[in-house]
């Protein structure tokens, strides 16, 4: 039977962060992780880190300090969050990002501009605190490059792009920095095909980065390698039974077992039992293996749950390929959200989890996004390019429908026609006078990053006027559930009672979020499980801070 001072289950950010933190202070520690590659959601996301006043900020002259962003999240996250935990994540923040980046051959830069999600909340940053991270040549993960989890999203033609690249190719049809940032990207491509080297960007880089910190520290990492349950001795967890080579198994883990496994995103019976319908798993880009295996785990012994009703949401299209998850789109001149009566219901341009948050809350599920002609010829559109027509599998699919006019939409989409047709006129007036009245499109400096900012008075306000009409189905997608354990400051698992469960942790999407029923910025979902994995580490190390 092998045995270590710590295992960590699952290989997104989370884990590797706290095996990395956990080898660096000299404990035995393995990676055992249930898919056959590594990396979880964490590889296919857009790889942002939301951890406020950190070095690489505060380089940038970032004006950001840990009492503002206290009370941001103060504001924003309420009664629903301890304070406790908030400062468990502010104040170790910084360090963790330090540690990680003077162990791996990660680079991080500041998103300029990609704002804090309520940017006019007390201590909300309008040009934003979320990192990413630097292009990262391939070949730093030798042989491991082919264990990588592929993205959720390829880019075109191999071609390597950020999410600084992202929101300027948007615009590539509308403003000059459109063009030159696709001139950057393809020449960007055209060197990578000179030197032969593959670079990797967003998720895909930072779940690299931390694997080659991984190699460096000699952590062995199990690729399909599923968690069955958890060992306990004396009420204590002392390790874990495994599948290994498809033959049951079992680890010993003298200081403890952190959980890092993910949410329950595919996991049809736990979201019927714990969401409100509709839902399921085909709507979520999570990572087909998140099942909800470590924190169901962790509730047979005992161990409390929280926000489990919830998800960090977004409006998503259901496409032939899978679910789209939508950013730019929604945000972006000439559309709305409507209703199957018809009716906006939602600022389009709001946070994704507030924006599915509303679809649930005024049952508007399935929704509908309604554009004209000049918003396909403007901009992007799920992948496809200005004035690029809809495929033909996608109106079969019955992803998107067409109409001549919007009460031939109407009809298509089965919405009351005088509905849609008033609906469309109103939001016209809008347009036109650049002030939404009604749900304030545009007011944010979030919901304006975005925007177009060549179309006045209001970059995120056009009128929808040309025909043909189309109408995209939307569903309330996910990146992966939100609910899981509750933990401490040091990311140990609680009971009801809040007693500790000695040796058991959880971080990431198997625990219960510090952000609670909200989302702060871009990578407030990786920040905090980076946060909260690399403490559970230290407190096996016994350097708990």
């Amino acid at each position: 039977m092998d045995e270590y001072d710590v295992i960590v289950v699952g290989s997104g950010a989370a884990g590797m962060t706290a095996a990395l933190t956990a080898a660096h202070h000299g404990l035995r520690t393995v990676l055992i992780e249930k898919a056959p590659h590594f990396g979880g959601s964490t590889a296919r996301s857009g790889g942002g880190v939301w951890v406020p006043n950190n070095d690489v900020l505060l380089a940038d002259g970032v004006p950001d300090t840990t009492e503002q962003a206290r009370a941001y999240l103060e504001h924003i996250t309420g009664d629903a969050v301890d304070d406790d935990l908030r400062a468990a994540f502010l104040d170790n923040g910084p360090a963790m990002l330090r540690f990680v980046l003077a162990n791996t051959p990660l680079r991080l830069r500041w998103v300029t501009g990609y704002s804090d999600y309520y940017p006019e909340a007390p201590g909300g940053l309008p040009m934003g605190r979320s990192l990413e991270p630097r292009p990262l040549n391939a070949a730093v993960l030798g042989d491991e490059l082919r264990n990588l989890a592929p993205p959720y999203l390829k880019a075109p033609t191999g071609m390597t792009v950020t999410q600084a690249d992202y929101r300027w190719m948007n615009l590539i049809a509308r403003h000059p920095k459109g063009l030159l940032r696709a001139a950057r990207v393809a020449g960007r491509r055209v060197v990578s095909l000179v030197l032969r080297r593959q670079l990797l960007a967003m998720g895909q880089a930072l779940s690299a980065g931390l694997r080659v910190g991984l190699s460096r520290m000699d952590v062995p990492v199990l690729l399909s390698t599923p968690l069955t349950n958890l060992v306990t001795e004396d009420g204590r967890v002392t390790g874990v039974e495994i599948l290994r080579d498809g033959k049951p198994d079992t680890i010993r883990a003298r200081r403890g077992v952190l959980l890092a496994s993910g949410g329950f995103e595919h996991n049809e019976r736990m979201r019927k039992e714990y969401q409100e319908d509709p839902i399921g798993t085909e709507w979520t880009v999570g990572a087909e293996e998140n099942t909800g295996d470590g924190i169901e785990a962790g509730m047979r012994l005992g161990g409390a749950v929280a926000f489990m009703d919830d998800a960090w949401w977004g409006p998503s299209i259901l496409l032939p390929r899978g679910p789209y998850f939508c950013l730019a789109e929604r945000s972006l001149p000439g559309c709305i959200l409507v209703n199957q009566r018809g009716e906006r219901f939602v600022n389009e341009a709001a946070p994704y989890v507030d924006a599915v948050h509303a679809m649930y809350e005024t049952k508007s599920v399935p929704a509908w996004l309604i554009a004209d002609q000049n918003y396909r010829n403007r901009y992007l559109f799920a992948g496809l390019g200005p004035r690029q027509p809809f495929p033909g599998r996608w109106y079969k699919f019955g992803a998107v429908r067409r109409g001549s006019t919007l009460e031939a939409l109407a009809k298509e989409i089965d919405v009351p026609p005088d509905a849609l047709r008033d609906t469309v006129s109103r939001f016209n007036g809008f347009a036109e006078s650049g002030v939404d009245s009604d749900f304030h499109r545009g007011d944010s400096a979030y919901d304006r990053y975005y925007g177009d900012p060549r179309n006045r008075p209001n970059p995120n306000l056009a009128s929808l006027r040309r025909a043909p009409f189309y109408a995209i189905r939307i569903v309330p997608g996910d990146l992966g559930t939100k609910g899981g354990l509750r933990t401490d400051t040091a990311a140990r698992v609680l009971r009801e009672d809040d007693s500790v469960i000695d040796g058991l942790y959880a971080a990431g999407n198997a625990s219960a979020p510090v952000m609670g029923h909200t989302y702060a910025g871009p990578g407030a979902t990786l920040g905090p499980a980076m946060v909260f994995g690399y403490l559970a580490a230290l407190d096996m190390a016994g350097e708990t801070k």
